[in-house]
């Protein structure tokens, strides 16, 4: 169930772009977790109005979430690479970007009408 959200002050990109990119991030998630990419989730919220530093200059918020614990070392390397990547895609500066990683209980996730816990 690991999911990564990427919400951004910038417009959205062209669509072939956007899914480009939430392909990426969909193949770089599982890899950096160890799990099975069939249960990853990717979303992008585009132009949400947003504030970073006491301005409106180009920002963005991530939400990376999965079951079980994540640790430091992993934590440190996804912060490098999807900081990089949303760099690239959407020009917003690295120093403008948080991440906010959550390690769930199986049993606080639904999924196809059950729970992974």
């Amino acid at each position: 169930m690991p999911l990564i959200k990427v919400q951004t002050s910038v417009p959205a990109p062209e669509k072939v772009e956007v899914e480009s990119m939430l392909k990426s991030l969909s193949a770089k998630l599982a890899k950096h977790l160890g799990k099975p990419e069939a249960y990853v989730m990717t979303v992008f919220e585009p132009e949400v109005p947003m504030t970073f530093a006491g301005t409106t200059d180009p920002v963005c918020y991530i939400e990376i979430k999965s079951i079980g614990t994540m640790k430091p070392e992993q934590t440190q390397t996804m912060s490098q690479d999807f900081c990089q990547q949303i760099n690239q895609a959407l020009g917003v500066p690295k120093n403008r970007i948080y991440i906010e990683f959550a390690d769930s209980l199986g049993a606080m996730w639904g999924w196809n009408g059950t729970t992974f816990g």
